[in-house]
């Protein structure tokens, strides 16, 4: 954060202090006006009715002023002048208090809107911004000005960061859409392609055709219960039981299971689990688990040696981590981590049935236990995937 922005932030006052200063300010501003108003005009009047004195009563008013003793029949002529000119006076100071009275509130009422209008500008513009943004348009943005509120800057920053993230919401979206589309549309080719054909009777109806067809609706089964687990992870619905467990245990039986097809592809695995107690749905870290440990078999089988550790953290939490010799992530991470249909290799997954979807369905799984999904490079060569679960 940059000096000024601190500075403003720091200066900027609650709209509870600033609208009691508002409101101080019109009130002194008020009185003050209406008793200078009323102060001149009282001076004025008594300046006008000095000069409308007769002289011997002038002479009279200029002797007690000087402190000296007038004449009694210049002294009864000021009375009764005073006498008579105090009750149109009267009349006129109270009606000059009433108008400059109405005047200082007017002044004060018209610079109390426009200090309201700038206090308001900032909610117009959130309020133009939000139509923007109801109407689709989530590149709406609202600059915060130099004597916003904090409650406003702090709206202001709420507003442009929930645009920012449903901008990006609606990108992912966009592009996840022209995906699920892409990676539908060729099984879906091949089946209708095939059941055609053997229609046509281009292609007979044997075992090894039926086997072929089977194999592309396994691979839309996958593709809908891996999509099925993110929409379950986005409904914060993925993990539903909870119970402490042994992460090292979850793992061990994991690989065991999945022993065969490893071995299969010529990986050779090494393990180094250390007891790690966590709160989690055992069926959930077991399907996170084999589905790294696939990945790995799909594109790291080349390597030949997968080494598979889990290990308590020091904040009481466990981290599941998988190191292979394969081909590692591409140098644009954020590649990996913005597409959900990302593939090390495309047609090697395809040609083996991967959805694409594992990496954002262990990442979905790891979010919903509180922990994230980390993905690095190994600098002897192959990658690093780790799961990391919060304390039990």
């Amino acid at each position: 954060m940059s000096r000024p922005t601190r500075w403003r932030r720091a200066r900027a006052l609650p709209l509870a202090t600033l609208t009691a200063i508002a409101i101080a300010t019109m009130l002194m501003l008020s009185v003050g006006l209406a008793y200078i108003g009323v102060t001149w005009y009282s001076a004025y009047l008594e300046e006008s009715i000095n000069r409308s004195l007769p002289p011997e009563a002038a002479l009279a008013y200029t002797r007690v002023y000087e402190g000296l003793l007038p004449d009694e029949a210049g002294l009864k002529t000021l009375i009764d002048h005073l006498e008579t000119a105090s009750a149109a006076a009267d009349l006129k100071v109270q009606i000059a208090t009433l108008a400059y009275s109405l005047l200082s509130a007017v002044a004060s009422a018209i610079i109390g809107v426009y200090l309201a209008r700038r206090i308001a500008r900032p909610l117009e513009d959130l309020t133009a911004a939000a139509d923007v943004l109801g109407s689709g348009d989530f590149s709406a943005r609202v600059a915060a000005s130099a004597g916003s509120t904090r409650e406003v800057e702090s709206l202001v920053r709420t507003f442009n960061t929930l645009a920012a993230n449903l901008e990006r919401m609606e990108t992912r979206l966009r592009f996840n859409n022209m995906a699920v589309a892409h990676e539908l549309r060729t099984p879906l080719t091949v089946l209708q392609g095939g059941l055609q054909g053997i229609l046509d009777g281009v292609f007979p109806m044997d075992r090894r055709m039926l086997a072929d067809l089977l194999l592309q609706v396994e691979g839309l089964g996958r593709i809908v219960e891996d999509l099925r687990t993110l929409s379950l992870a986005i409904g914060q619905q993925l993990v539903m039981q909870r119970q402490r467990l042994d992460a090292a245990g979850v793992v061990a039986a994991v690989l065991s299971a999945a022993q065969p097809m490893l071995e299969a592809e010529g990986l050779t695995v090494e393990t180094h689990l250390q007891p790690a107690s966590v709160s989690a749905d055992p069926s959930r870290l077991r399907q996170a688990v084999l589905a790294l440990v696939d990945n790995a078999r799909r594109y790291a089988a080349g390597g030949g040696w997968l080494r598979v550790e889990t290990a308590r953290l020091p904040d009481g939490g466990a981290v599941v981590r998988l190191l292979d010799r394969g081909p590692g992530f591409p140098e644009d991470m954020d590649a990996v981590a913005i597409n959900p249909f990302w593939r090390g290799d495309a047609s090697r997954s395809r040609a083996t049935g991967g959805t694409g979807l594992g990496l954002s369905v262990v990442q979905a799984i790891a979010v919903a236990h509180g922990g994230h999904l980390t993905l690095a490079n190994r600098p002897e060569g192959g990658a690093v995937v780790a799961i990391h679960l919060r304390p039990a």
